[in-house]
């Protein structure tokens, strides 16, 4: 079904590349949602007053919430596809990320209102009564979030959109929260225990959690989390197929929005190599990565050096330095580039695992980088890899 809407409102959907398309798929599925959102809202708040459900207006509430936010992502796709300026040289598609964030809060503040009003009918309940028009929407209600969930997790997955990749996570939390507000409707009917009250607790600490998973992922993006291993990987293998291509490391990718990644590695090819040739043979690289990834690239030329007299004197140096500073350490992989100003050494370190935590590496960068200018300034170590002993990839 949301293919055939998606041929009738967006003319060349298939290119979703353009940034115009993906704004139309973005806005088309915030529409989408303020229609399903407000429909449910409607008639679950109907249904709650006159059964006196806290559960069904807990899960009503929740549903005026999810229109907000798809009121939000529609503004977050027009604003995030604005053109780069002065000021933001790279675009705007963070924005996408904020109102993700957005979302994410304003799912936090309605779980804990809703847990907060739910909590007190514990301690004030309230008689409630059921009728088969509760049932039905209830019913209707789990039928529409799943297609929901449907739509918005194609849609997701077509544009890369994180908006909607959270919303399809939300819309299928509230179809599972929606059915344990019916089977607390019809078990309410067989007890004077307070079913209800627990289904709506229970629903908002759902919700609570649904957006504290929404605001970690979007934060860690933010802050600039590592980059997928997979990417990584698949990016190493086809630069390793491009000619005079011998090695890769230091590889960094920056994502300012879906669809506006920016990339760069160090390539190192062969020191005798005709620059000329080699220059341009990255300059082919870079234009292939960009094609396949969608990510824009800029590749670093590290010539290695290949004097062998060099190679033997530096990796004595390099051993005898490790073997006094870190005797239960040791590296391979050994490549060097060779220049007046400066000689980097580029190897990878291996460790002994109870070591290997994110505080420590970072220590060891820092102090080896620092401890071989004992040696002269010349020399500078580029740790390509740090790895728990025992452990080749």
């Amino acid at each position: 079904m949301i293919e055939s809407i998606i041929r009738l409102c967006i003319k060349d959907y298939e290119n979703t590349a353009d940034k115009k398309v993906r704004e139309k798929y973005s806005i088309l599925g915030g529409l989408l949602g303020i229609i399903c959102n407000l429909f449910l809202f409607a008639s679950k708040f109907a249904v709650g007053m006159m059964s006196n459900s806290i559960a069904i207006l807990s899960d009503a509430f929740n549903n005026l919430t999810d229109m907000g936010s798809s009121a939000i992502s529609i503004i977050s796709a027009k604003l995030s596809n604005r053109p780069p300026d002065k000021d933001h040289p790279f675009g705007h598609g963070r924005f996408e990320y904020l109102a993700s964030l957005t979302i994410g809060m304003i799912i936090l503040v309605v779980g804990y209102k809703l847990c907060e009003t739910s909590i007190a009918k514990f301690f004030a309940p309230e008689p409630m009564e059921i009728s088969y028009w509760s049932i039905g929407v209830l019913i209707l209600s789990i039928a529409v979030k799943g297609w929901m969930y449907y739509y918005n997790r194609y849609i997701g997955k077509k544009i890369n959109s994180g908006v909607n990749e959270a919303t399809a996570a939300d819309s299928i939390n509230d179809a599972i929260a929606t059915t344990g507000v019916l089977v607390a409707t019809i078990a309410q009917q067989f007890t004077t225990l307070p079913v209800d009250a627990a289904a709506g607790t229970l629903i908002g600490l759902m919700i609570i959690y649904a957006g504290y998973g929404i605001v970690r992922e979007v934060v860690n993006i933010l802050l600039g989390q590592a980059p997928d291993e997979q990417l990584v990987k698949e990016i190493v293998q086809m630069a390793l197929q491009c000619d005079y291509v011998v090695g890769v490391h230091d590889i960094k990718i920056h994502d300012y929005g879906p669809g506006r990644m920016f990339g760069s590695l160090h390539a190192e090819i062969p020191d005798t190599a005709d620059l000329v040739e080699v220059h341009a043979a990255l300059d082919v690289l870079e234009d292939e990565i960009q094609e396949k990834f969608q990510i824009e690239f800029s590749i670093h030329m590290d010539p290695l050096c290949t004097d062998q007299q060099v190679i033997t004197q530096t990796r004595r140096l390099l051993d005898t330095f490790i073997q006094k500073e870190y005797p239960q350490y040791h590296t391979d992989n050994l490549r060097i580039t060779s220049g007046k100003v400066r000689l980097n050494i580029i190897c990878d370190l291996h460790i002994p695992p109870q070591e290997y935590t994110k505080k420590h590496i970072r220590a060891i960068r820092k102090h080896i980088s620092e401890a071989m200018k004992q040696y002269g300034e010349r020399y500078h170590i580029v740790l390509a890899r740090i790895l728990p002993e025992g452990q080749t990839k």
